[in-house]
């Protein structure tokens, strides 16, 4: 909040206004205007009207009882933002947030939260809210940006920042920052990257198969604009300081017992730590608990509660042995750290580059339209493929225009997978976000909707988890669909690269596919997923200051090994999509048709395309340039469907000898003749070769008469026949 700020003397405080060029775009930054009692807010602005507010809350309070930094972030939608109504018939008001703002409030939080102090334990809120949307581009990624710089103007003193976030693309014309919603659809490769003017700290990314050499040269790019925002925050800051003084905020950091964590690394030797070696995900913990056990029996609780007796203001007795507890942790942590840089052996014995062990089992679910049960190591995702008709498609209600999606992804982290016992609240942040990167993950090889034209959902179920869940269930998908026939164009997986580092001597070891403990031990996770050709998703959250961009390189060349073998041994199962769709999935048919003769197809008060759903038990959708699907439930219905529709609107050409039911007879004129969903007039003078007095000497209702096209008026949807006599 603005010191000394009250009622009477805030006309005084001036708002603070600063333009600054990056990437040849114009971005303004702006504070003490709004939220005037938060500790600290800014305002991130462009010239398109795009007005992004962060505001940051501190507590001066610590909360003692916090097992992990109390950090909340959220992003919020106004519709009104984007001249929007929005909700339903019976709530106008904004309600859960969508899936782009829980995914943009998870965009924020990653690269954020390493950089306060570990241990810390005052809680902070960091709100987001786009106030004002062009509609043309997404602004969250800039989130990033307002939320470091409003913890500066909040004076926290711990903060590791400035931080900054950016997103580009890759067009034919070259990388284009901040792009639009049609640059992106249209675009190679999708970016967001947050990091400091050093190093990068977070990737979110979607490629269309990118090669390393491209990957890596768009880092470049992004970073170099990264460096930019982020000196314009420190010259903000600079400028704000000329005018309203700068608050001091300094966090209340666990406070850790030094004779107590002396005496558990001198008590756990590298002799009690080697048991924890080469085990697996429940041995390592129960031998973990049993190191717990036996470093608290050496210290001898029992002569501790005595001192407590006899000085009450010693800690108590569980909060020593909670304490110890986590001193044997941090002690079992640094050994196995040391041990894999001076050895380069993980703690289930693999060598850095290795992969754990993968099998694939296709098809165990008898009933559903595709499923696998992917595994590495004891790590299990069951991916169930489902195919839907038009009718099935998701629509995406969120700030900007209505839009629909045509692939989605649900993946699904039940507690048994980890062996614990919670209650079910739902789908969390998490499940979104991993739900989503195997999406971007699988998005480019997708068959396109004019030749597969049907609506997928891809459930992964995670029933055992020892790490690398989220790219299991990429590689699970992939196989999943093609279980189910889906002709992807290749084969899609996915690996989650891992790291330990050394502060003091800067050595650093990559890891690849990395397991649960060292995902907790480790500085780095870096999934990548692709093909054989090249990237289609990144993600990356790293715990230490920030990758180098040769760091990042080694990664993706130490990933394309582990991804190679991964694809290998899926290939075992399935090396190519099920040459016939699932006989338990919904026949879909297709076809376009001109614009102008929709309307015919949908019949007056739409009575012919009831009609079709009714008589052939489909469902024929529609759409506006002229594409119609029907989804039936057996490939006859289908087909019998699609012959009725094209017969009804099969064009008719003049010269086509055609036979048809004479339905009407109009005297003096001719004779009105049914042929197939269409009807055509013999005019009397072509009854006969001769002159005809009495149309019924000829031809009378119920007559089958072969005929001649003549003239075909498409206008007036007039067609002329002669009537064909035997010679």
């Amino acid at each position: 909040m603005i010191p000394g700020l009250s009622d009477k003397n805030v006309v005084d405080k001036r708002p603070v206004v600063k333009s600054y060029v990056v990437g040849g775009k114009k971005f303004t930054f702006e504070s003490a205007r709004l939220a005037l009692l938060a500790n600290g807010s800014a305002v991130v602005r462009d010239e398109d009207g795009n007005y992004l507010l962060t505001t940051v809350g501190l507590k001066d309070e610590a909360n003692p009882s916090a097992a992990f930094f109390p950090l909340t972030v959220e992003f919020q939608e106004k519709y009104y933002a984007a001249g929007k109504i929005g909700g339903n018939r019976f709530m106008k008001r904004e309600g859960r947030p969508s899936e782009t703002a829980v995914l943009n409030s998870r965009l924020i939080d990653r690269p954020i939260r390493p950089m306060f102090p570990k241990g810390s334990l005052n809680e902070v809120q960091i709100i987001s809210t786009i106030l004002s949307s062009s509609g043309v581009s997404d602004y969250g990624f800039h989130g990033i940006t307002g939320a470091s710089l409003a913890l500066q103007l909040a004076g926290v003193v711990e903060f590791e920042g400035p931080v900054s976030g950016v997103r580009i693309a890759l067009t034919d014309g070259g990388f284009v920052f901040d792009p639009t919603f049609d640059v992106l659809e249209k675009s190679k490769l999708d970016l967001t990257v947050a990091g400091t003017a050093d190093a990068i700290t977070m990737v979110e990314s979607q490629g269309q198969e990118i090669d390393d050499s491209t990957m890596l040269a768009a880092f470049e790019f992004a970073h170099a604009l990264i460096k930019e925002l982020c000196a314009a925050q420190v010259d903000f800051v600079k400028e704000y300081q000329k005018s309203h003084a700068l608050p001091e905020f300094r966090f209340t950091v666990r406070e850790t017992d030094r004779e107590l964590e002396t005496f558990v690394m001198e008590t756990v030797t590298d002799e009690l730590v080697a048991p924890l070696f080469g085990t697996g995900k429940s041995e390592f913990h129960d031998r973990l608990h049993d190191l717990e056990d036996a470093v608290i029996e050496k210290f001898d609780l029992a002569a501790y509660a005595e001192k407590v007796s006899e000085d009450p203001t010693l800690p108590g007795v569980n909060a020593v042995e909670t304490e110890l507890r986590e001193h044997v942790y941090g002690a079992v942590k640094k050994k196995m750290r040391a041990k894999v840089l001076s050895t380069r052996v993980r703690l289930d014995g693999r060598a850095p580059g290795d992969v754990r062990q993968v099998r694939a089992s296709a098809g165990i679910l008898p009933k559903v339209h595709g499923s696998v049960l992917f595994e590495r190591g004891i790590t299990q995702a069951l991916s169930i493929t489902t195919l839907g008709g038009p009718g099935d498609i998701q629509i995406v209600d969120d700030m900007f225009e209505e839009d629909t999606k045509r692939y989605i992804h649900h993946y699904n982290f039940p507690p048994f997978s980890v062996g614990e016992v919670k209650p079910l609240r739902g789908v969390g942040r998490r499940e979104v976000g991993h739900g989503r990167l195997a999406e971007k993950a699988l998005e480019p090889v997708l068959p396109p909707l004019e030749s597969f034209p049907y609506f997928i959902r891809v459930v992964s179920e995670i029933t055992t988890c020892n790490g690398s869940s989220s790219m299991a269930s990429v590689c699970g998908s992939s196989l999943s669909l093609m279980d189910a026939g889906v002709p992807i164009r290749a084969m899609v997986a996915g690996v989650a690269m891992g790291m330990v580092y050394d502060d003091d001597t800067g050595k650093y070891e990559i890891l690849s596919d990395i397991q649960a403990q060292e995902d907790f031990l480790g500085d780095l996770d870096f999934k990548v997923a692709g093909t054989e050709r090249g990237i289609t998703a990144l993600q990356m959250d790293c715990k230490i200051a920030g990758l180098s961009l040769d760091v990042v390189k080694r990664v993706l060349e130490q990933s394309r090994g582990a991804l190679g073998y991964i694809r290998t041994e899926m290939s075992k199962e399935l090396a190519l999509p099920r040459k016939e769709l699932s006989p338990n999935a919904p026949s879909i048919l297709s076809l376009t048709i001109p614009v102008e003769r929709i309307r015919e197809l949908i019949g007056k008060g739409g009575e012919m395309i009831q009609k079709i759903c009714r008589d052939f038990s489909v469902e024929v959708d529609v759409k506006d340039d002229g594409f119609v699907s029907i989804t039936a439930k057996t490939q006859e219905n289908g087909q019998n469907a699609l012959a009725f529709v094209k017969e009804l609107l099969r064009e008719i050409e003049p010269g086509e000898l055609l036979e048809g039911k004479v339905v009407k007879i109009l005297e003096g004129v001719g004779a009105i003749v049914e042929l197939g969903k269409q009807s055509g007039m013999i005019h009397i003078s072509k009854i006969a070769k001769e002159r005809v007095e009495n149309i019924e000497k000829y031809v009378n209702v119920g007559d089958v008469v072969k005929v001649k096209v003549l003239t075909v008026d498409k206008e007036k949807g007039r067609i002329g026949l002669e009537r064909i006599v035997a010679e």
